[in-house]
């Protein structure tokens, strides 16, 4: 059927002896004209959805659940199917973001509106009706697995989707929701573990992606996942899984790596978790769940303590012997992950950190352990020094942090997956956001760029300028081009090299260049940081 728009198109007629035919269909048109939107529904495995149009072309169906909604019995459970619906559901509104607190400026408004009921995805389509199957990409939102939202204009208003891709954003359970370990939760489970309930959401997400995303216009045997910061973290626990390793085709890795930080055992996840329960005083003995599901998410939320970025979660994922086996950079390592393309970096700045020289010292001597001396060296505060500053990367705390918190466990994950023969590609980007040039370019800071929307008020807002567009353009370029094709390169940007055996990245400037870099990111720093891992994943070496 025609739009009333297309319907209209005969009042234009002009011959005198059919204007009396031309008025009646003119009312006619008028009469039936059919309502915004109805042409864009789609049939899926648990109902039929209403979408509206995209206003960069295209089509959008937001709020779509791909789960049931994991509350009373099902908290703390395995991830279930949607349950199926009559009639035609309207999509045209965000889903909840995920029961979670107030952690900082960044997350006030999600933790505000947000709720338990949240196992809602959203699909952002370039044309419509599709016309040839497009590459998919599936977003995994940051924040710590504690904080944030897939539902969100940077992720839906962008022009990521123009590029010929089929974008697909996924809520799911965070913090104490979606990744609480505990002794009764692990008996209670036929697979014998606990937590990541949070990363079964994703798998559900991308399960749903394979069985429906062809009536949008994506190709479910090409799918690339992709995430940034904690969704980043999940992205390379997802390539570890056997769950869904082999249910994705490509992977993009942004400031985040599945090394950092270490995710712990089973046995240690459940200690935590008793302590956190004993915080909404459940009792010590048996039937803690039974009382903690009892309980509504409001209170659950109001007790979780605050997350201090800088220092290890305080719950999320663990190696649980069924969703994630072993640890993740034993799997990485051994070459265990998905056998797929990859692109993996960072910003320049990441999180920086204040600390004196002697604060410095003493976190570096506790941390780095049989290497403190070195490590001491390298950033320069060995015998008294005052730290060694680097205009790109700032002072020896600001290197420091990031260096271990997020270059070096992302350029080791790179190495480790180049060298099982699977094409990686690293990059870092320089550019800060404008107004921001003194902070240089900090976590989220690519953002705007990978996405094509530039935010005119929050932490990565700015004043845009034609630069800012070009530079998004080149990004949104290469990471859809990856999709397509499982590398990055194409007729229209410059040549991004492999990673290989010389640890090539690629940096983006601050003035919009791409600049080939041969030596790799940090060696120094980071070399000294594969000593350390390795002693920690082989103590007995």
């Amino acid at each position: 059927m025609k739009s009333s728009s297309l319907l209209s198109s005969p009042c234009r007629g002009r011959f005198p002896f059919a204007f009396a035919m031309v008025a009646l269909i003119c009312l006619l048109g008028a009469a039936v004209a059919w309502p915004a939107g109805s042409g864009l529904v789609v049939g899926t495995a648990a109902g039929q959805l209403r979408g509206v149009h995209h206003h960069g072309g295209g089509a959008e169906f937001l709020g779509i659940p791909y789960a049931q909604p994991p509350v009373g019995d099902l908290r703390w459970r395995e991830t279930a199917p949607a349950a199926k619906w009559a009639g035609v559901r309207d999509a045209k509104a965000f889903g909840a973001p995920c029961a979670q607190p107030a952690l900082g400026d960044w997350n006030k408004h999600d933790a505000e509106i947000s709720k338990e009921d949240c196992l809602y995805l959203n699909v952002i389509t370039p044309v419509w009706p599709p016309k040839r199957p497009l590459p998919v990409m599936l977003w995994i939102h940051g924040g710590g697995n504690l904080g944030g939202t897939a539902s969100s204009a940077l992720y839906k208003d962008g022009t990521l989707v123009q590029h010929g891709v089929v974008l697909v954003t996924v809520n799911y359970r965070l913090g104490i929701f979606g990744f609480l370990a505990h002794p009764e939760l692990t008996r209670e489970s036929s697979h014998h573990g606990s937590g990541n309930y949070g990363l079964m959401d994703q798998i559900a997400a991308l399960r749903w992606v394979r069985e429906n995303i062809a009536k949008f216009g994506g190709d479910p045997g090409n799918i690339t996942v992709f995430g940034q910061s904690a969704g980043a973290e999940d992205t390379g626990l997802l390539m570890a899984s056997p769950l869904s390793k082999d249910q994705f085709q490509r992977a993009i890795a942004e400031s985040g790596s599945s090394l950092n930080p270490p995710i712990p055992a089973l046995a240690d996840a459940e200690k935590s978790g008793q302590r956190l329960a004993a915080l909404l005083n459940a009792p010590a003995s048996a039937g803690a769940i039974h009382y903690l599901r009892g309980k509504t998410s409001e209170e659950i939320v109001k007790v979780t303590p605050s997350q201090d970025p800088s220092q290890p979660p305080l719950v999320g994922p663990d190696v649980d012997g069924w969703v994630i086996p072993r640890s993740p950079a034993e799997i990485f390592a051994t070459g265990g992950e998905a056998a797929i393309p990859m692109i993996i970096g960072t910003t320049t700045r990441e999180f920086g950190m204040s600390a004196t020289p002697d604060d410095l010292r003493k976190m570096i001597t506790n941390a780095e352990g049989d290497f403190a001396i070195p490590a001491l060296s390298v950033y320069g505060v060995d015998n008294g020094g005052s730290g060694v500053m680097n205009a790109m990367y700032g002072s020896a705390a600001d290197q420091w942090i990031a260096d271990v918190s997020f270059r070096c466990p992302i350029s080791t994950q790179g190495k480790w997956h180049s060298a099982a023969h699977h094409p990686t590609y690293e990059y870092e980007f320089n550019h800060a956001i404008p107004g921001q040039e003194g902070k240089g370019a900090v976590h989220s800071a690519d953002l705007p760029y990978i996405f094509g929307f530039f935010p005119k008020t929050g932490n990565i807002s700015g004043k845009f300028t034609a630069l800012d567009r070009q530079i998004a353009g080149r990004l949104e370029t290469y990471w859809s081009n990856f999709a397509k094709t499982g590398n990055p390169n194409g007729p229209t940007v410059p040549n991004w090299a492999e990673f290989g055996s010389t640890q090539t990245y690629v940096q983006f400037t601050q003035e919009g260049r791409v600049v080939t870099v041969h030596t790799g990111l940090r060696s120094p720093q980071c070399d000294l940081y594969r000593e350390v891992l390795k002693q920690r994943m082989y103590p007995h070496q």
